[in-house]
């Protein structure tokens, strides 16, 4: 990535996470107070250490989704017990995922990037792959868009962790290795529009 491309990312990451804040609090409000009345075991909030730009960790934020001292691993599938019904809601429309604007704004993370793995995945990068972790993390991103179903297809298959782990983070990891390697700003705003209207992509000659 060119630094006038790393500048122009930083410059907007910042200014659309404020005025996202800005203009979607009440949301934000009514979420955790729903969070809190459905779920009165823990904090409206989940917060998760994860693996950030160059390695370093950071704390995540999302609205909880799930029943407190669930024990669960970090492979998550459509339908666990774990997952409270309005969590579930939560999940399916991504709103659990609106703190992270918090993480965007202090820089933790990005609009667009990879998402930002437990600390055990990322250390299986390796070589060239580890291109990967010169990016910050994002909300949204190219592998994310592919992957939207991903709690759905685990919840399919006999094996879901021996499947995340030998087919679907591969298959991350060089997606996310091909935007690292061929950034371009406007893929990262047709990301974002496609995320939000839940759209299709072309993106390296494949349908994400």
């Amino acid at each position: 990535m060119k630094i006038y491309e790393k500048g122009i990312k930083w410059l907007f990451d910042r200014v659309m996470a404020l005025i996202g804040l800005l203009l979607i609090w009440p949301v934000l409000l009514v979420i955790a107070l729903l969070v809190r009345i459905k779920m009165p075991d823990g904090s409206p909030f989940f917060r998760q250490m994860r693996v950030g730009k160059d390695g370093k960790l950071f704390t995540c934020y999302k609205f909880r989704s799930m029943n407190v001292g669930h024990g669960g691993n970090s492979v998550s599938m459509a339908g666990e017990a774990r997952i409270t019904p309005l969590g579930a809601k939560l999940r399916k429309y991504k709103l659990d995922e609106l703190p992270e604007l918090w993480d965007v704004l202090i820089g933790n993370m990005s609009f667009v990037g990879p998402r930002p793995d437990v600390p055990g995945y990322a250390d299986r990068l390796q070589g060239a792959d580890r291109i990967i972790l010169t990016l910050r993390p994002g909300i949204t991103g190219p592998a994310t868009l592919k992957y939207r179903r991903e709690e759905q297809l685990l919840a399919s298959v006999d094996d879901p962790v021996t499947y995340n782990d030998t087919i679907i983070y591969p298959d991350k990891v060089r997606i996310n290795r091909y935007y690292a390697e061929h950034y371009s700003f406007w893929k990262d705003i047709q990301m974002i529009i496609c995320t939000v209207l839940g759209k299709h992509m072309l993106y390296n000659k494949e349908r994400i």
